[in-house]
C-alpha cells in the first residue's frame, strides 16, 4: 500500500507550478527584445558581469517597462547617450532644452523605482 503523502505529491507539485505563474510578473508596456538585452548587457557590464547582478538587471528593465512606454524610453536612451557622448558646446541643447528635461526626468524617476524594487 502507498503512502497516502505520495498520492498527494502530483497536486502540490501542480498547486506549485500555478502559484509561479501566477507570480510572474509581466510588465506593463512591451519592449522590443533587442532594447531589454541591450538593457540587460549594460547594466551587467557595469557591475563587472557578475552573474549574481543577472535578477537584478533583468528586474530593473522590467521595472522601467512597467512605467514608461518604450518610446518615452527610447527618448530618454537616446537623449542620455547624446548627453554623454562628448557633443561639448552643441550638447547643450541635448541637456538644457525642456523637452530633454521632461523625458530625462521620467527615466530617472523610473531608475529610482528600480533601485527600491530591485534589491
Amino acid at each position: 500500500m502507498r503512502a497516502p503523502w505520495i498520492l498527494a505529491l502530483p497536486l502540490a507539485l501542480a498547486a506549485i507550478t500555478a502559484a509561479r505563474a501566477d507570480d510572474e510578473h509581466h510588465p506593463k508596456y512591451d519592449y522590443p527584445t533587442a532594447a531589454r538585452a541591450d538593457y540587460v548587457i549594460g547594466c551587467l557590464a557595469g557591475n563587472g558581469f557578475n552573474r549574481l547582478y543577472l535578477q537584478k538587471c533583468a528586474c530593473g528593465i522590467d521595472t522601467i517597462a512597467d512605467m514608461l512606454p518604450y518610446d518615452d524610453y527610447d527618448k530618454a536612451a537616446t537623449l542620455l547617450s547624446l548627453q554623454q557622448g562628448g557633443l561639448g558646446e552643441r550638447g547643450g541643447m541635448f541637456r538644457d532644452s525642456p523637452i530633454a528635461k521632461e523625458e530625462l526626468d521620467k527615466l530617472h524617476q523610473a531608475e529610482a523605482e528600480v533601485d527600491l524594487r530591485c534589491k
